[in-house]
């Protein structure tokens, strides 16, 4: 379908409706499976009821799948290589029966997204991002971090969203004037606690907003009911109103938000301030609660709703993180196809990938013998070959199908057809096999 019908494929925007774990290479092939057990009456993972509505779906994907290969068959006996109009025919029809049951059956086993869900999500993503921007100007992260995938970022980034949405940017997806069925059913569920988490953040003074925040980017490091804990978290609690952080608009800690309360409200706001804080003790009991209920909010995301979590914060890593610098290799020229020549590419023995002659020289043998190079095992490598950066959750382990050696996808951005071993259609390869070895072996082909 692919090489037949590019540009007349049903659409498939339906799949940003699906939970990330279900999109992997392989779901076409259990679709196919999927429908020949329903074709045969076996229900799998399926109530009877909705089984049997699925099965009319089922056989005419099958059948249209039969039509399709008795077709292609004919014409590869005839006209190899070429398509008539009844193979794209056939093709459109197919992709058609396929899309609408892959939509059927995976709505039938899990529940999938609405379109107001999805645009939910979405406003998390935006309310992540600012977040992340907030926490580089204010100094609580560094751009390092963000592009090094720091594992500590998948409860930092949380925790501090938590903050923004309540405080910060109080009409976002967070804000609590919503209904609990109008929010997110990530944050839903939290609807009464993020409630009185808003009220204890707006009593605290901007030293003390900084302060939670900085504790809360250490995660477990500088909690404030540590036995270590700053002298500012261990004094007494006047029982005055204290000053809002949105008086004091010259703090770099401080943020001004979207409708700051009026003078007329200043009256009540100080009384309710003056309450709530004559709930604790001190100030560092109230920090302490703050720290512990919006580290439990944000680590149940983690566990309630991992799918989503991961989901968001891949697209805000995306986002935020910086562009991969495209530079030209010193001493490598273009010819006049555009590519780089093998006498003027960059010298291997100059690459940290090739520390000695006898690793290029192997790199070219298995080349000229059209052999697939040795893959490094992933259970010996946990540093990018490149790069050096560690390997974690986010930052994941990719072969380059020339060198055989591992990267992070920041390294093995390029695709390339590596017939010498074996690969005719485009693989991933690493930056360095892509600049050097690829155009002489390029060169000695034509």
């Amino acid at each position: 379908m692919e090489e037949c019908i590019p540009t007349q494929r049903h659409s498939r925007d339906y799949l940003v409706k699906f939970p990330e774990e279900l999109l992997v290479d392989n779901l076409g092939n259990h679709m196919l499976f999927a429908a020949e057990c329903l074709l045969a009456g076996t229900f799998l993972e399926l109530e009877e009821a909705e089984g049997a509505q699925l099965r009319p779906r089922a056989r005419n994907l099958l059948c249209s799948l039969e039509l399709v290969r008795a077709l292609l068959r004919e014409q590869s006996l005839s006209q190899p290589g070429t398509y008539n109009e009844p193979v794209r025919a056939a093709l459109i029809q197919f992709d058609r029966l396929f899309a609408e049951f892959e939509l059927s059956y995976v709505s039938s086993l899990v529940a999938v997204k609405s379109p107001d869900e999805i645009y939910r999500q979405q406003e998390i993503i935006v309310l992540f991002c600012e977040t992340v921007e907030r926490a580089l100007r204010l100094g609580y992260l560094t751009q390092e971090m963000i592009d090094g995938y720091e594992p500590l970022l998948m409860f930092t980034i949380p925790r501090l969203a938590i903050i923004s949405g309540l405080l910060i940017y109080p009409e976002g997806p967070l804000s609590l004037e919503r209904s609990p069925e109008q929010m997110s059913r990530v944050f839903s569920p939290f609807y009464n606690l993020l409630m009185k988490i808003r009220d204890l953040l707006q009593v605290l003074s901007a030293e003390e907003l900084c302060l939670l925040e900085r504790s809360l980017c250490a995660a477990e490091a500088e909690d404030p009911c540590g036995s270590v804990t700053p002298p500012a978290w261990g004094e007494a609690v006047p029982r005055v109103a204290p000053p809002s952080p949105w008086g004091l608009p010259d703090n770099p800690c401080t943020e001004s938000p979207q409708h700051p309360p009026g003078p007329w409200l200043e009256a009540t706001l100080g009384s309710r301030c003056s309450e709530l804080r004559s709930h604790y003790s001190s100030t560092r009991d109230m920090l302490h609660t703050l720290f512990v209920c919006i580290s439990g909010v944000a680590d149940q995301l983690q566990t309630n709703f991992a799918s989503d979590l991961r989901s968001i914060l891949k697209t805000v890593f995306k986002i935020v993180a910086s562009p991969a610098e495209t530079s030209e290799e010193p001493g490598g020229s273009k010819d006049e196809d555009g590519e780089l020549r093998a006498g003027d590419a960059p010298r291997v023995a100059d690459c940290p990938l090739c520390p000695s002659p006898r690793d290029a020289t192997g790199l070219q043998r298995a080349a000229g013998a059209h052999r697939r190079p040795e893959w490094v095992p992933d259970s010996s490598c946990s540093h990018c070959s490149a790069c050096r950066a560690p390997f974690t959750l986010l930052r994941r382990r990719h072969h380059c199908r020339s060198c055989g050696k591992i990267f992070c996808a920041r390294c093995s951005p390029h695709t390339a057809a590596l017939p010498h071993c074996g690969q005719h259609r485009p693989v991933r390869v690493c930056t360095h096999c892509h600049a050097a070895h690829l155009p002489a072996w390029r060169t000695r082909t034509r």
